[in-house]
């Protein structure tokens, strides 16, 4: 499977602005849609963002949309998520995290994912 790293995180005022990158290595980056999750202390593990393969489909959580932006480029095996006009409930560790799982759906559920990075800390003050 891929290994995935993430970066980009730390603390910044509501309203800012930070972005964060996941780089892949191991197996085929290409061969992956990718997502962002986040985990608020005491929440369950949020489903974010995804993109599929090729960047040709994209999903957010309507909480994150017209805010966040999703990318990635495959030469490079990385993803991104832009996160503009951050509020302090946007507080969380992001992960990406791989689609290993073999469903059709789109968006992916969030049990296909697979491959987790070890997650990077946003901290948004009010």
């Amino acid at each position: 499977q891929v290994q995935l790293v993430e970066s980009g995180g730390g603390l910044v005022q509501a309203g800012g602005s930070l972005r964060l990158s996941c780089a892949g290595s191991g197996r085929t980056f290409s061969n992956y849609a990718m997502g962002w999750f986040r985990q608020a202390p005491g929440k369950e593990r949020e489903f974010v963002a995804a993109i599929s393969w090729s960047g040709g489909n994209i999903y957010y959580i309507d909480s994150v949309k017209g805010r966040f932006t999703i990318s990635r480029d495959n030469a490079q095996s990385t993803m991104w998520l832009q996160m503009n006009s951050l509020k302090p409930e946007d507080t969380a560790v992001y992960y990406c995290a791989a689609k290993v799982g073999r469903s059709w759906y789109w968006p992916p559920p969030k049990a296909d994912f697979g491959s987790w990075g070890q997650g990077t800390q946003v901290t948004v003050s009010s």
